[in-house]
C-alpha cells in the first residue's frame, strides 16, 4: 500500500528513513515506503486519527491520570490529545530518534509545554538509568521500519514498567497481532491484577495491565466511554466492544 499525499520531508538516521507526507487535509509520519506511523488531521490537531491510538486511550476509563510516561513518540498524537484534555497531567515522553522529535515539533504541532518533559534516549536505558516519580499511566509504543520493537515484550522490560507505576497504575502496550502468544500474557499476569486486550481492525493488539483490578460493570464502562468520547472528540464504542479480559 502506497502512502497518501506529497512528500514534504525525508531524512535518514541509523535506523532508516523518516518521511512526512501531506495530502492537504492530513499529514502522515512514516518510517518506510508503505505503512503510516502516525496521522494528523489539520482541522482537529489534538484528535488521534489512527484506530490503535484511540484504542490505547481506552485506558482512561480506568484511570484519571495526574502523571504519565510514554515510551515512543511518533508524531505525538496520543500525547497531544492528553495535553489538550487533561490540563493537570504531567507527561514524560521518551524517544530514541532525534529526527522524530524534530519532526513532531515542526510538522505536527507537538506542544512545547512545561507539562511535557521529552527525553532523547533509548526506552529501556531510560527505565534502567533515569529515576523519576511513579506514574498513573505508562504507554509503550515502540516501532521501527520493520515493525514492533520486541524489547518491549521482554520480561525485564515489563518488570521495569511495573516498577514505574503507582499502586493503582496502568500499563498500555501497543503490540501486533503476530505477538498474541501466551508468554507475554503470563509475564503480565505474574505482576498485574487486571489484564485486558483489544485487537484493532488494522492488526494492532493493545494490552491494558492494571496493578489493581477494576470492578466496574460493562454498563458502567459504557456510560464512562460515552462521556469520555464527548470530551476527547471520538467514539470509544468499538474498542470497548472488543475489550477482552484475561483471567
Amino acid at each position: 500500500m502506497s502512502l497518501s499525499g506529497k512528500e514534504i520531508h525525508r531524512s535518514y538516521d541509523e535506523w532508516g528513513p523518516i518521511r512526512v507526507m501531506d495530502d492537504g487535509n492530513k499529514r502522515y509520519l512514516a518510517f518506510g515506503d508503505t505503512d503510516e506511523q502516525s496521522a494528523w488531521l489539520k482541522s482537529e490537531p489534538t484528535v488521534p486519527q489512527h484506530e490503535y491510538a484511540r484504542a490505547m486511550l481506552l485506558v482512561l476509563l480506568f484511570c484519571d491520570p495526574k502523571r504519565s510516561l510514554s515510551l515512543g513518540l511518533g508524531a505525538g498524537a496520543l500525547n497531544s490529545c492528553l495535553h489538550a484534555n487533561y490540563p493537570s497531567l504531567k507527561q514524560e515522553v521518551v524517544e530514541l530518534r532525534s529526527g522524530v522529535i524534530d519532526i513532531a515539533y515542526k510538522y505536527f504541532q507537538f506542544p512545547r509545554s512545561k507539562r511535557i518533559a521529552l527525553h532523547h534516549m533509548d526506552a529501556y536505558e531510560y527505565l534502567m538509568a533515569v529515576e523519576g516519580k511513579k506514574v498513573d499511566l505508562l504507554f509503550t509504543d515502540i516501532y521501527t521500519e520493520e515493525g514492533l520493537d520486541e524489547q518491549q515484550l521482554q520480561p525485564d522490560f515489563i518488570h521495569e514498567c511495573h516498577q514505574r507505576l503507582k499502586p493503582n497504575g496502568w500499563l498500555v502496550m501497543n503490540c501486533w497481532r503476530d505477538h498474541r502468544g501466551t508468554a507475554t500474557l503470563e509475564c503480565l499476569k505474574s505482576l498485574f491484577a487486571d489484564i485486558r486486550s483489544c485487537q484493532t481492525q488494522s492488526g494492532n493488539w493493545i494490552i491494558y495491565a492494571g496493578k489493581q483490578r477494576n470492578t466496574e460493570t460493562l454498563k458502567q464502562l459504557k456510560v464512562r466511554a460515552r462521556d469520555l468520547g464527548q470530551q476527547l472528540g471520538f467514539s470509544f464504542s468499538t474498542p470497548l466492544s472488543k475489550l477482552k479480559e484475561h483471567s
